[in-house]
């Protein structure tokens, strides 16, 4: 799994590389399975959680907490969407957050705790909702229009492509040890 396309220069292969992530899986699946990997990821890193590949690249804990904020991005980006008619979906710059909010100095436990709870609630939502009301769209800035299906499914490609990249940066960590 490669690194997707970046999301602001390149909206529309970002979000092609994200459903090639998920393919023709059900996103409530993959979703579901998501604090689970979390977790196994965190017990694997052991010391190496913290620790950068390459100055520049994020470290695991790093990919994990940018998992997060897509998680609680997403939460607020879906109920607007069944709230509202058509609202303004706002972006957000990935590397910006990760290294303004100090991912890297963040407690796992409690990164994991919180993901978990968001999940919950939005694969609960997810469920109690009608064919209608996925449809719903807000209009994201960068991508245009995006249904809640859609970013549904693109949360999960999402969870996808970082938890691929948190194994390949201990990958990279451990090769150099």
């Amino acid at each position: 799994m490669t690194e997707p396309a970046d999301p602001i220069s390149s909206p529309e292969a970002y979000r092609a590389s994200l459903l090639a992530a998920l393919g023709e899986d059900d996103p409530a699946v993959a979703q579901a399975q998501t604090p689970a990997a979390l977790r196994d990821l965190i017990v694997e890193a052991g010391d190496r959680l913290r620790t950068r590949p390459e100055p520049g690249e994020w470290s695991a804990l790093e990919c994990i907490g940018h998992i997060f904020d897509g998680e609680l991005v997403v939460s607020a980006r879906v109920r607007w969407i069944l709230a509202e008619d058509e609202p303004d979906i706002v972006g957000y710059d990935q590397a910006l957050w990760v290294a303004e909010l100090r991912h890297n100095e963040d407690d796992p436990a409690l990164l994991l705790a919180t993901f978990e709870a968001l999940r919950t609630a939005n694969l609960d939502l997810w469920a109690r909702r009608t064919v209608a009301d996925r449809e719903r769209v807000g209009r994201h800035r960068e991508r245009g229009p995006e249904s809640y299906d859609m970013t549904f499914r693109l949360a999960a490609g999402h969870d996808r492509i970082h938890l691929a990249q948190a194994r390949r940066a201990l990958e990279a960590v451990g090769a150099r040890s």
